[in-house]
């Protein structure tokens, strides 16, 4: 018999410290994304052809590809807290060298090191949340994780806008000081170890789990096909905003409106959310996304650019909360890296190939890219729902 939902505020107060001062350095260092989103502008500025700087963007996957695999050994091997310290520091140096090139080999070369660097911590830091909260508050969890990173986003690319327009340098000693900030708060306030067994596993025992695990060959299928759209956020889109003659800035603030309704509507929505079997919600987000952004085919004012972020961000809240709470319910204690890890490694595969193929869509013709980004919606949803009636699902809630 299933118990009452405790509801949101008493779940949020059952959450561990370790938990909130996670969420808080998370919170630091997203709130200095600011080269990433504007990469594309920079590069085009400087005089590189929209291909090549999609080339630059997918370099920056490389390097979250990378980290997704590392990071996943590293959580389960050194610990949590050491790789998202490494992690911070490593990525604010590798930042601030990236800032000092201008020839394109070096660029590239660059930017996937300030990937593999920046995004080392994401494996340790979901692993550590999942090790910390227990099945049953993991949706909310995961909520509010992802409320203190789009809190960031919600101000970030609108500050980024500001000291762009004042010089790109300012763009790449912000990003590099926050995250210097959020290595502080992780050496000094995360848990110093957390147990886990998973370096008993040898990498071709490891990876034969991952293999045999049908449900989560399922799941990350889907995510990577979402995540080619998703990525366009920060390529193709930035570039349709400017030539419909807005500024960085207004590019910058559509970007943050989409922090600010994760903020303000991601966690009482999960509330509905995670009543509800987590294939099928995850199908209606993945829907939603795929339609959202494709309507920008016909946006040609603020207005209209915002009300099509709206649709798409409602798709990322009804989708990514329960999709990194079920990969976390399907991962073993002992291989919980390395689950999260996978994760982290299909949205890196879906970041090296998003940008290079939004941009050809996009320079090829604009209407390719808004009905193929409609089509993998569809695609991803279909690809999570056929495992419905055979596969049982993880526990979201108590009960």
């Amino acid at each position: 018999m299933n118990t009452p939902d405790p509801g949101l505020i008493a779940t949020l107060r059952a959450l561990p410290r370790p938990a909130w001062i996670l969420f808080f350095g998370t919170f630091l260092n997203k709130f200095g994304t600011f080269v990433i989103p504007f990469l594309t502008l920079y590069l085009t500025r400087q005089g590189y052809t929209p291909a090549q700087a999609g080339i630059a963007v997918g370099a920056y996957g490389v390097g979250l590809l990378l980290a997704s695999v590392l990071g996943g050994f590293l959580a389960d091997s050194i610990g949590r807290r050491r790789t998202i310290v490494l992690s911070m520091f490593s990525g604010a140096f590798s930042m601030i060298l990236l800032s000092q090139v201008h020839k394109l080999p070096a660029i590239i070369a660059l930017t996937a090191l300030t990937g593999l660097t920046c995004e080392l911590y994401r494996p340790a830091s979901s692993a550590l949340l999942a090790d910390l909260v227990p099945p049953g508050q993991r949706v909310t969890a995961f909520s509010a994780y992802r409320l203190a990173f789009n809190a960031g986003w919600a101000f970030g690319p609108a500050t980024a806008g500001f000291l762009a327009s004042r010089g790109y340098l300012w763009l790449f000693v912000g990003d590099a000081a926050t995250s210097v900030l959020f290595g502080i708060v992780a050496l000094f306030a995360l848990p110093r170890a957390v147990r886990s067994q998973a370096q008993e596993k040898s990498w071709r025992e490891a990876l034969r789990v991952l293999v045999d695990d049908r449900s989560l060959r399922q799941v990350l299928t889907a995510v990577f096909i979402i995540g080619l759209i998703f990525f366009q956020l920060s390529s193709t889109f930035g570039l349709h905003v400017t030539r419909l003659g807005f500024s960085p800035a207004t590019y910058g603030a559509i970007l943050s409106l989409n922090g600010v309704l994760v903020v303000a509507l991601e966690l009482p929505l999960t509330l509905l959310t995670r009543r509800f079997p987590p294939r099928r919600v995850l199908a209606i987000g993945y829907l939603l996304i795929g339609i959202g952004f494709a309507l920008n085919a016909f946006a040609g004012t603020v207005a209209a650019l915002a009300g099509c972020m709206a649709i798409f961000t409602l798709g990322e809240m009804v989708s990514m909360p329960i999709s990194s709470a079920y990969i976390a319910d399907l991962s073993p204690p002992d291989m919980r890296g390395r689950y999260m890890g996978a994760h982290a490694l299909t949205w890196a595969l879906g970041l090296v190939v998003a940008p290079a193929l939004g941009m050809k869509l996009f320079t090829v013709a604009p209407s390719l890219l808004w009905l193929g980004s409609c089509a993998l919606g569809i695609l991803a949803a279909l690809v999570i729902l056929p495992k419905l009636r055979n596969t049982p699902a993880p526990p979201l809630v108590n009960g």
